[in-house]
């Protein structure tokens, strides 16, 4: 692969489509675009598979004079949302709300500024309320001429079947260690021994690789997650490893949060021409402090997600320990994703059975379910650390 489709790992068949459809896409100049291009799009994958990377590479080609050659400034931009004909949108919250769903229809409508298309990628689909959805769903079935619906999900299942049934779906697939090995070694210069470490650990997930091979910090939160079920003895230490993983979370959070709030703050008071030495009055004052509020609960939100992402991530960590668990006490030969910690592992697989295993797996589905519902994040981590000392404990109390 070459130009913008580098940024890609293992996801040959999906670059092949995506070129054609930006080839029959540039046929817009001479009149109707070809068969290979639509005005709407879903692209699913699991977490890590690039699915994102995706839909914003395909939005760059599309606005790219060359296609997507990978080296112009409106393909170092456009990903980033920094082109005006790219819109890239995540969610602040928990959810896409209607509001937010009428301000992406309203910007849907803007005529393209430098290119053809005016491409908007919604990330996150799949935390559109269905309300948010009925917003939308007319923008997406029949857009404006100029206008392409990027949408991003994890699977078609977690989006509603009125999205699914107006859109193209390309579906991404997890890469291989193999490829996430060799995207780490050859693009961030990372040892291959750390870099076959990090593939393997992340389950595929190209950006947690990315920062296991490159953060001693995320490295060393990872262990100390790792180390939860040897250390469920009583009722005591379930709630202190709790505590513990939300505590961690949050501070995780505030470190990428904090920098993007200061950045906002600082923005907003440039933008009203307020500083140390300055002080507005009057109806500009109002006006600024009106847009301070909205600002402080769009960060409230989005720290919240944050942080729930935060604990999604160890939990899907706690997931692969389990699962590595589950193959020993089958025998199966299967590599394991945690290969560095088989005593460990076999000391769990001892302590009980496939069956008890099977149901700690189920238990972390669970917990991470309730997560993304909203359920309070330190009750459902500590309801999560007793049915890991105790998998019985659900189907006794029933």
């Amino acid at each position: 692969m070459s130009g913008i489709w580098q940024a890609l790992v293992g996801q040959d068949e999906v670059v092949a489509d995506l070129i054609r459809a930006v080839a029959d896409a540039e046929s817009r100049t001479r009149g109707e675009p070809g068969p290979a291009m639509t005005h709407a799009w879903l692209f699913t994958g699991p977490p890590g598979s690039g699915r994102s990377t995706a839909a914003t590479s395909f939005a760059a080609a599309l606005v790219c004079p060359e296609g997507g050659c990978g080296v112009c400034q409106v393909c170092r931009t456009a990903p980033l949302g920094g082109h005006p004909d790219v819109e890239v949108v995540r969610p602040q919250g928990v959810n896409y709300g209607v509001d937010e769903a009428r301000a992406l229809v309203k910007t849907s409508g803007f005529s393209p500024a430098n290119s053809f298309w005016h491409v908007v990628v919604v990330e996150d689909a799949d935390r559109l309320t269905n309300e948010a959805v009925n917003v939308l769903l007319k923008s997406i079935e029949e857009p404006p001429p100029h206008t392409v619906w990027i949408l991003c999900a994890p699977s078609v299942e977690d989006v509603l079947p009125t999205i699914v049934s107006r859109t193209r779906h390309v579906a991404l697939r997890t890469p291989s260690a193999r490829d996430v090995a060799d995207l780490l070694v050859e693009r961030y210069g990372v040892d291959r021994a750390i870099a076959a470490f990090a593939a393997r650990a992340s389950q595929g997930h190209i950006g947690r690789a990315r920062a296991l091979a490159t953060d001693e910090h995320a490295r060393l939160r990872r262990q100390e997650v790792l180390r939860i079920p040897l250390q469920l003895h009583d009722i005591p230490s379930c709630f202190m490893n709790a505590a513990n993983l939300i505590s961690a979370a949050t501070e995780d959070a505030k470190a990428i949060t904090d920098p993007l709030d200061q950045f906002e703050e600082e923005q907003l008071a440039s933008a009203y021409g307020a500083g140390a030495d300055v002080r507005i009055k009057g109806q500009l004052k109002r006006s600024m402090d009106a847009a301070g509020k909205d600002l402080a609960k769009r960060q409230k939100a989005r720290s919240t997600r944050t942080v729930r992402d935060q604990i999604d991530r160890a939990l899907v960590d706690l997931m692969g320990l389990y699962r590595d668990v589950l193959f020993i006490q089958f025998d199966s030969g299967v590599p394991l994703i945690n290969e560095e910690m088989r005593p460990q592992l076999s000391q769990l697989a001892r302590q009980g059975s496939a069956n008890d295993t099977g149901r700690r797996l189920r238990a972390i589905s669970y917990a991470r379910a309730q997560v993304q519902a909203n359920v309070t994040p330190l009750l459902a981590m500590e309801s999560l650390m007793v049915e890991l000392k105790d998998p019985w404990i659900r189907s006794a109390t029933a």
